[in-house]
């Protein structure tokens, strides 16, 4: 999770989604029409958290029906600190992962027959290795599976740089890739003819799947957390958690 906080001048309280009007015209559907009974399910992260941020309603879905789960964490989010004290690389290496065990839990993801891919790829720097990347995520994918990945224009160089490949790899083994915008709903200044709309379906939440999620983006204690002695402010901007609160995600297919 590799999120601008609002004071750095990136993001933005409005939020270019929520203000189109193409976004009352997505067609709904549901977790059963979007991946095929008995396929498999793969959910790429660039960094911890993003699994939470990016799908945490569709996944609690998904495990109700019973796929095969396996997630795939390409960095350990250790660089989402520079310069603090308090959250060094050392200490967020070890942490974010912790966190993301929790934040699974709380969304009530079967740990014990998740199967969890850690890539051990450098954060903030995945776009000089896109090749790499391409090849590692091929090499834990199956023809057949529904893989879940960031999109490729999400705005953020990691995030673009895991959907790109992820495209490749899923075109490589014969995987369903479906792309998850994050950082796009908080750039007021994109263009809103990026937005692919005709691919964008919304999968709809209940209360209940979204309070969970909001709950399991709350174990991000480190993200929450910024470090006043750098003026560094929290990754998790408050706008972002706002926009969490939607009864609906945005699935592109």
């Amino acid at each position: 999770m590799k999120l601008a906080s609002l004071s750095d001048g990136r993001c933005g309280t409005a939020q270019i989604w929520n203000s189109a009007p193409q976004l009352a015209q997505i067609l709904p559907i549901t977790a059963s029409s979007l991946v095929p009974a008995g396929a498999r399910v793969v959910i790429i992260a660039p960094h911890p958290g993003d699994e939470v941020l990016a799908c945490g309603g569709l996944l609690q879905l998904l495990s109700t029906l019973e796929h095969p789960l396996q997630l795939i964490s390409i960095t350990d989010g250790s660089a989402s600190h520079p310069g603090s004290n308090i959250w060094p690389a050392s200490r967020l290496s070890v942490v974010r992962p912790q966190e993301s065990v929790e934040a699974l839990r709380r969304l009530g993801m079967p740990l014990h027959s998740l199967k969890w891919i850690r890539g051990g790829f450098c954060d903030t720097a995945l776009a000089a290795r896109e090749v790499q990347l391409s090849q590692f995520i091929a090499r834990y994918l199956q023809p057949g599976d529904a893989v879940f990945s960031t999109w490729r224009n999400d705005g953020n160089a990691d995030h673009d740089a895991v959907g790109r490949a992820s495209a490749k790899a899923c075109s490589l083994v014969g995987a369903q890739l479906h792309e998850l915008p994050i950082w796009a709903w908080h750039w007021p200044a994109r263009e809103g003819a990026i937005i692919p709309w005709q691919r964008a379906r919304k999968v709809r939440l209940d209360s209940w799947s979204v309070a969970r999620k909001l709950h399991a983006v709350h174990a991000y204690a480190s993200q929450l957390a910024g470090d006043p002695e750098i003026g560094l402010a929290p990754m998790l901007a408050q706008v972002l958690l706002e926009r969490m609160r939607e009864p609906y995600e945005i699935v592109l297919s």
